[in-house]
This record gives structure tokens, C-alpha cells and sequence, in this order.
């Protein structure tokens, strides 16, 4: 049987500040499994991957009758070149599932350009192309405005009613048991249900080197690095999918983690 790493503990200090000296652990109930993906960025056969994988991880967990949840941490397009197939893995995820979608901010990045198309400008940087394409539609070629307009208008039209309404209806974060699962990551000082939606997808260094207990543990992708990072406050999992071939999840149950990747 796969073997679960305890999440680390806080330092005794602020563990004893806020539960009155009764070292805590996040954890989940009895029965619950929760599968947390990271960014897959267009890398839709590692989205395929990744999920033949949590079936057979979880074939005997489903068998006694217990209960997974997978949660995708957003950032689902650009990049990669199948961002239109990966989105229709999404709308119809395994039966065996109970899925939650949240949204990163490239996902956000495409829902705004509908409405300014101007901002392709911004947009082209980091992925807009390959999405465009996955769509079938041709990326803009010059820098103008009414050139950007055809663009969107072109995307508008190729972008399936299904697709927007998928984009327009995941979430922002999602709380179970001792976890908060997020995109990006949350600001220190400030409460979680009192966080930005820019903060919930964008934020990195303020967030990456605090120490701050934040009431949960957080779990959250955005940030890529070559190995998933696990501290005290929160569990990194975006592992750059749409460049190393390495699309990770991290399982969680009881008080511990692993993982599973391609």
C-alpha cells in the first residue's frame, strides 16, 4: 500500500498561540480521499495519463465504499497545444469522480480577452497562441487593434457554448477538511474568506516565502518547480507540465500526503 508522508508540523510557538498548545495536523475525515492536479496547461494526454492513474490508485479506496474528490487547480489552457481537448476531458470527467474546478489566471486571461480583445498584447506572452490554435483559430499577425478584434471575434465564434460556460463557472478556491485548495496561493494577514481574486491567481512571493499559519494548509499550483513543494503552511504542485512532461497530483487522506505524476 502507497505509503503517506505526515504534512510537517507548525512551529510549537504558533501551534501553541492558536490551539492552546495542542500540536494540530490538517487532515480529512474517515472515507475521504482528495486528488489535488496541477497546472496542465494544454498537455492533454498527461491530463489522460494522470487520470488512468487515480483510478487504478484509488480501484480498492472506491471498492470499500469510501469517497475521492479531485480538485483541478486551474490553469488549464496555453502553452501546451491541446487546450481545446483538455477542456473537453474536463466537462466530462470519470464517473468515479467527484470533481471541483478552479479557476487560474490563464483561464481568466481568456475569459478577458473576449470581452478586451486588446488584451492579446498581454495575452501573447504566455500561451495565447497555442490556445488560439487548439480552436482553430489563426493567432494575430500584426500589433492593432481592429487586427485583435477579428481575433476575438474568430475565438468567439470557434470557442463551443460548452467551453464558455465551464470557463464562467469554476470556482475561485474550494475548503476540505484541514485544506483550502487555490490557484495561485493567498496573501499572509488577511483572512481566507477575505481574499482578492487577483491575490487567488497571481500572487507568488509574498505568499511562497511566508511562514504564516493561514488556517489551513494551502494547496495550490501556479508557481512551477521541479519537484513538488511541501511545508508546513502549504503543498505546491505544479511541476511545468507543458515542459517537463510532468503533470503531478497530490493525494491526500487522514493527516499525510504522496503523489502521483506522469
Amino acid at each position: 500500500m502507497p505509503v503517506l508522508h505526515p504534512i510537517p508540523s507548525k512551529p510549537r510557538g504558533l501551534v501553541s498561540r492558536l490551539f492552546g498548545g495542542a500540536e494540530q495536523r490538517p487532515g480529512l475525515p474517515h472515507g475521504q480521499r482528495v486528488y489535488a492536479i496541477g497546472d496542465i496547461h494544454g498537455r492533454a494526454d498527461l491530463l489522460d495519463q494522470l487520470t488512468a492513474a487515480i483510478l487504478e490508485d484509488s480501484r480498492v479506496w472506491r471498492a470499500d465504499g469510501h469517497t475521492i474528490t479531485v480538485v483541478y487547480l486551474g490553469d488549464y489552457v496555453d502553452r501546451g497545444p491541446d487546450s481545446k481537448m483538455v477542456i473537453e476531458r474536463l466537462l466530462a470527467p470519470p464517473a468515479e469522480f467527484h470533481a471541483k474546478f478552479l479557476l487560474g489566471n490563464h483561464d481568466k486571461v481568456l475569459l478577458d480577452f473576449l470581452q478586451e480583445p486588446g488584451l492579446f498584447r498581454a495575452w501573447r506572452e504566455f500561451g495565447a497562441r497555442e490556445t488560439l490554435l487548439s480552436y482553430g483559430v489563426v493567432p494575430p499577425l500584426f500589433d492593432r487593434d481592429e487586427v485583435y478584434i477579428e481575433a476575438r471575434d474568430a475565438f468567439a465564434a470557434a470557442l463551443p457554448d460548452t467551453h464558455l460556460q465551464f470557463f464562467r463557472g469554476v470556482q475561485l478556491s474550494a475548503e476540505i477538511g484541514g485544506y483550502y485548495f487555490v490557484h495561485a496561493g493567498v496573501r499572509p494577514g488577511t483572512d481566507l474568506k477575505e481574499q482578492s481574486l487577483e491575490d487567488r491567481l497571481w500572487i507568488r512571493g509574498e505568499f511562497l516565502s511566508s511562514t504564516a499559519d493561514f488556517g489551513a494548509v494551502i494547496v495550490h499550483g501556479h508557481t512551477p518547480t521541479e519537484l513538488p513543494v511541501v511545508r508546513p503552511n502549504r503543498i505546491g504542485v505544479d511541476t511545468g507540465a507543458c515542459m517537463t512532461g510532468c503533470l503531478t497530483a497530490v493525494v491526500l487522506e487522514g493527516g499525510g500526503y504522496r503523489f502521483l505524476q506522469t
